[in-house]
């Protein structure tokens, strides 16, 4: 039987062994879901905080359900190790580390490049290799594999490697990672079907295969290039509405009436997370190899990226307009979270926006549900609790994410004046206003 065959017929039965390097937002969701379809799962992480909470059980990531993750490793389903030497024990494994940006704004694939390295160390026949982190096309062919040829595997016919990129909205109350569908690119034919077949055994969404990893790796930043740029849009028509007067909020809604040919995407105080702000800039980078310069890509990000300081400099405005400075007066920051009803705040523009604030003077002070401190030019930052006190003290409420699980009504009635940069608060008050 060949490699192929055994490994297929593994992930048919179900006696794999999966492995996933990295249990962060997008691997421990992966691994708690493998598990439960039924195959024996082992997490690899490097922190040890980590993977000493994934073997109490204890849950950290918003998109898992605290009982599902208790009972897989109760029942022995799933276990976590900073030990990559159990690599040997895999079918497969799926790659989910973090692809930053460096200072530079390019590509940092050090955690691709050291996990591949580290499987590689201890990869062996028959066995599969998926990268899912984001990624620019050409990685999984110019890192992950060179890295198991080394070893003297042939990938297609001893080895199977494959790019399958993720597709994880945290605080997302439809889509998770069981049901959303699946884009499946690998170096043969072979590697695509047997990654297919293990996404397939264990996701109720579609597999979708393409005819490479390029495609695949290609496919994933277009959909967040899409976003970044129709973002970037709606932002400059909000920076343009300010300007004349109109009401971009009721512009949008007026324009998602029309059935076909617009989607109506939405302007705020800047962009956040770990995949529009980054992914993008991924694509930017590769197309310099080819002498090609991205303007539309780049100029979207100077629009989103200057969002911060459009919302510090029209709070500014406002306050001027009630004969106050920006400098002494006291903002009430609603919500440091990049989006709605989550704790993630990495590349949050609230950050950004409560730098500029305490540089012009002003006291800060923020109120977020899902995160009780944060850390902000190197110093941790405590949230506070949402009360009435608290909302008169203030001069101006600066609402920055839109959580649903906030008192918007008591914002509304004891705020002195409101600056909603994500159009949550309907009211009538004349001293509101919103992007």
């Amino acid at each position: 039987m060949s490699s192929f065959e055994s490994l297929l017929n593994k992930i048919t039965n179900r006696t794999a062994v999966i492995g996933v390097v990295g249990l962060g937002y997008v691997g421990l969701p992966l691994a708690v879901e493998k598990a439960k379809a039924g195959y024996k799962v082992i997490g690899f992480d490097v922190q040890e905080s980590r993977v000493a909470q994934v073997n109490e059980g204890h849950n950290y990531i918003g998109d898992v359900v605290d009982e599902e993750l208790a009972d897989m490793v109760k029942a022995g389903s799933l276990i976590a190790t900073t030990d990559y030497s159990k690599i040997t024990e895999v079918d497969a494994v799926a790659i989910c580390v973090p692809t930053p940006l460096d200072r530079h704004m390019q590509p940092d694939t050090s955690y691709v490049e050291m996990s591949s390295k580290e499987i590689a160390k201890y990869a062996h026949e028959g066995m599969l290799v998926v990268l899912e982190s984001t990624t620019y096309p050409g990685t999984t062919e110019e890192i992950v594999k060179p890295a198991l040829e080394e070893k003297g595997l042939i990938v297609g016919e001893t080895v199977f490697v494959a790019y399958s990129p993720e597709r994880v909205d945290p605080g997302n109350k439809v889509y998770n990672t069981k049901n959303t569908p699946k884009v499946v690119g690998g170096i043969t034919k072979n590697c695509t079907k047997v990654a297919a077949a293990m996404y397939q055994s264990v996701l109720e969404g579609d597999v979708h295969e393409v005819s490479s990893p390029a495609v695949a790796e290609m496919e994933k930043i277009f959909e967040n290039t899409f976003r970044h740029i129709n973002i970037a849009l709606a932002n400059e028509m909000a920076i343009l509405c300010d300007k004349m007067g109109i009401d971009v909020w009721e512009v949008i809604d007026a324009a998602k009436t029309k059935p076909y040919g617009f989607m109506a995407f939405y302007p705020g105080p800047g962009l956040g997370g770990h995949c529009i702000p980054i992914d993008p800039f991924y694509l930017t980078w590769k197309a310099r190899e080819y002498n090609y310069h991205t303007r539309l890509i780049e100029l979207a990000g100077e629009i989103n990226n200057s969002m911060p300081e459009f919302v510090v400099n029209r709070s500014l405005d406002i306050l001027n307009k009630y004969a106050k400075s920006l400098n002494g007066s006291k903002v009430l920051v609603l919500g440091v979270a990049y989006k709605k009803d989550i704790d993630d705040v990495r590349e949050s523009p609230s950050l950004p926006i409560i730098t500029m604030l305490k540089d012009k003077g002003a006291e800060v002070v923020v109120v977020d549900p899902y995160v009780t401190n944060f850390k902000l030019d190197g110093e941790i930052v405590k949230t506070y609790e949402l009360t009435e006190e608290l909302i008169e003290s203030a001069d101006i409420t600066l609402v920055l994410t839109d959580h649903t699980n906030v008192d918007y009504a008591l914002v509304s009635e004891k705020s002195k004046v409101i600056f909603d940069t994500r159009n949550v608060i309907k009211t009538s008050n004349e001293n509101y206003f919103k992007l």
